[in-house]
C-alpha cells in the first residue's frame, strides 16, 4: 500500500475513534445529573416541557427512562445515546422551541463563513511572513515581524474586539457590527433573496446582488482579523523557527554554493521543508480558531451557533440537549477541520508522501 495511502486512511479512521473516546467523556459527565437531566437528551421534535403539565412530563420522562435504559450502567445509557446521534435525533431544545440538530445546522453558515475568512487570511499570511522573517533574520523585517507577533499574541481576543471597536467601529465609524447593514438585512429577510450557500459573501454574487457580498465583506472585517491574529503570529513564529533551520542544513548551503539564487533556495527547496511543523501548527491553531470563533460571534452579534449557547444560558430552562448537541457538534467541526489540514499537509509533504516520517 502507498505511504500517501495509508496516512490517509489512518487519518479517516482516527475520526470516529477520536469522537467515540471524546463524546463517551462527555456523556460520562451526565451521569452525575439527575435521571429526568439524562431524559431530556432523547426528547424527540415537537415534545417542548414548556407547553405541558406536571403530569404530562411525569409520564414522558418514565418512558423515556424505560425506553432507553438509564437505570442500566453506564455503557448501555452511552449506546442508545449514541445511536440517537447517529440517527439525527439530537433531542428538542425547550428554550430554542426547535430540534437542535436543525437548529445547529441553519446557524452554521454564520459560522462557516467567518472560520472560513479567517483560516484563508492567516495561514497564507503565517506562513509568507514566517518565511521572510526567518530569511531575515535579525534585519529589519524579522524585528518588525517579532514585533508585531508579540503584541498580538499579548493582546486577549475579546480585548483586542473591543479595541478594533471602538477605533473603527465608534471613532471612525468604517467597520460596523453584526453580519449586515440594516436595510440589506430587510431584503434578505423578505424572501426575495435566494440562499444557495449560506455565505453572503457568495450567494450575493449568485443572487446578481454585488452591494450585499461587498457590505457583508465589510462587516467581516473586524471579526476575522480578531479571529485570526493569534493564530497568524503563532504559524509565523514556528514557520520562522523552521525556516531558520532549514536554512542553516547542508542541503541549502551546497544549494547556494553550486550558484542558486537565494530566492531559489529559499521558496523551492527551504520552504517545502519548512511546511510541515508550519501545517502541523496550522492544524492545531484551527482547532482552536473553533472555540475562539463563538466569542468573536458574540462581540460582534454574529447569529451563528454560539447564538445557541447564549440564548440557552439567558433563561433559567435547564437546556441539556442544546449544551450536548453544541459540544458534540464542536468536536465533529474541529476533527474535519483537522482532517483537511492533515491532507493538504500530505500533498505539500514530500516526505509524507513516501513514507519518510510517520503516519
Amino acid at each position: 500500500m502507498p505511504p500517501i495511502v495509508r496516512f490517509l486512511i489512518y487519518r479517516v479512521l482516527a475520526i470516529p475513534i477520536t469522537l467515540f473516546i471524546i463524546t463517551a467523556i462527555i456523556y460520562a459527565f451526565i451521569l452525575s445529573t439527575p435521571l429526568e437531566v439524562r431524559a431530556s437528551l432523547y426528547l424527540s421534535s415537537g415534545v417542548n416541557p414548556d407547553r405541558m403539565t406536571s403530569e404530562q412530563i411525569q409520564q414522558i420522562t418514565d418512558r423515556i427512562i424505560k425506553d432507553y435504559h438509564l437505570n442500566e450502567p453506564y455503557p448501555v445509557q452511552y449506546a442508545y445515546w449514541a445511536a440517537s446521534l447517529l440517527r439525527g435525533d439530537w433531542g428538542w431544545s425547550p428554550v430554542l422551541d426547535d430540534n437542535v440538530l436543525k437548529a445547529l445546522l441553519r446557524r452554521t453558515p454564520v459560522t462557516a463563513e467567518l472560520t472560513l475568512y479567517s483560516l484563508l487570511l492567516f495561514i497564507p499570511l503565517g506562513l509568507a511572513s514566517g518565511v521572510v522573517a526567518g530569511w531575515r533574520k535579525n534585519r529589519a523585517q524579522d524585528h518588525l515581524f517579532r514585533l508585531m507577533a508579540f503584541t498580538a499574541t499579548s493582546l486577549p481576543t475579546f480585548v483586542l474586539a473591543l479595541v478594533l471597536l471602538a477605533i473603527f467601529y465608534v471613532s471612525l465609524h468604517w467597520f460596523a457590527p453584526e453580519r449586515l447593514s440594516i436595510t440589506n438585512d430587510m431584503f434578505i429577510k423578505s424572501g426575495e433573496f435566494q440562499t444557495f450557500t449560506g455565505l453572503l459573501t457568495i450567494d450575493g454574487f449568485l443572487n446578481g446582488r454585488v452591494d450585499i457580498s461587498l457590505d457583508a465583506a465589510r462587516h467581516l472585517v473586524l471579526p476575522v482579523i480578531t479571529l485570526c491574529l493569534l493564530h497568524w503570529a503563532t504559524l509565523g513564529r514556528v514557520t520562522r523557527a523552521a525556516m531558520i533551520e532549514e536554512l542553516g542544513k547542508d542541503y541549502a548551503i551546497a544549494a547556494k554554493a553550486r550558484g542558486h539564487s537565494e530566492l531559489t533556495v529559499v521558496w523551492k527547496h527551504c520552504f517545502r521543508n519548512a511546511l510541515s511543523p508550519a501545517l502541523t501548527s496550522s492544524a492545531l491553531s484551527a482547532a482552536t480558531l473553533i472555540t475562539g470563533v463563538f466569542i468573536v460571534e458574540v462581540i460582534y452579534n454574529f447569529k451563528g451557533i454560539s447564538e445557541l449557547v447564549v440564548v440557552s444560558a439567558a433563561r433559567d430552562i435547564p437546556d441539556t440537549p442544546t449544551v450536548m448537541g453544541f459540544a458534540v457538534y464542536s468536536v465533529i467541526i474541529v476533527l474535519l477541520l483537522m482532517l483537511v489540514l492533515d491532507i493538504l499537509q500530505a500533498v505539500f509533504d514530500p516526505r509524507i508522501r513516501e513514507g519518510v516520517i510517520g503516519s
